[in-house]
Parts: structure tokens; sequence; C-alpha cells
């Protein structure tokens, strides 16, 4: 499998729940309807904690983790291809303007290596 990651911080204007609601019930259709041959489309939103040692909670950069899977390099490569000439592409931006304070999205690939753990 091929995971492409990317992290967005939410439009300044929304609360979380906002931003939450906005992205499942609107934004994610986008990555359904562009990406149908993906494998998985993961949104992880990610609440900050307080550090254990010092008690400080500190926002993070992002808000959300989006992780969408794919059988290969070679069909992701082509799916990303084929955004660019989608008619969706300027509802997406659209869509993305309202709820992400940038477009300027990190977005990169990982490649994992899994540790087995005792039960």
């Amino acid at each position: 499998m091929f995971k492409q990651i990317s992290v967005m911080k939410r439009h300044p204007a929304l609360t979380m729940r906002e931003f939450i609601e906005r992205y499942e019930s609107v934004h994610a259709k986008f990555g359904e309807q562009l990406f149908p041959e993906a494998r998985k489309y993961i949104r992880r939103y990610v609440h900050p904690e307080p550090n254990h040692l010092t008690g400080e909670v500190r926002e993070l950069d992002f808000d959300v983790v989006m992780e969408m899977w794919w059988d290969s390099e070679d069909a992701y490569k082509a799916a990303m291809a084929r955004l660019v000439s989608s008619p969706l592409l300027p509802a997406l931006r659209e869509s993305g303007t309202a709820l992400f304070a940038s477009h300027a999205v990190p977005a990169f690939t990982v490649e994992e290596y899994e540790s087995p753990l005792p039960a």
C-alpha cells in the first residue's frame, strides 16, 4: 500500500466542532467522488493534550491529519493527475477556502515500519 498524508489547519472563523462538521458533511464528499479507487480515506481530528511534564497545552499547527491509501504509487500519481483536470476542482477549492486557514497544505507520503509488540 502507498499512503499520502496532508495536515491542515482550520479557518480561524471556525470552531473545531464547526470545522469537523463542515469537513465531514461537505469537503470529505469531494474526496469520495474524486478518488473512488483509493483504498482508505481517513480524517483524524487532533485535540491538543497537556504536556505530561509541564502541564502546558499548546495549540498545534494543524487540526486534521488526512490520509489516503492507494494500491501503489502509480495509482496515487494517476489520481493526482486526474485531479487537476476534474470539473469538481473549482468547487473543491471553494470549499477549501471556507474550511482551511490556507491552501498551502503540507502533503507527503510515508514509508512505514511496524514493530511487533508483546500482548
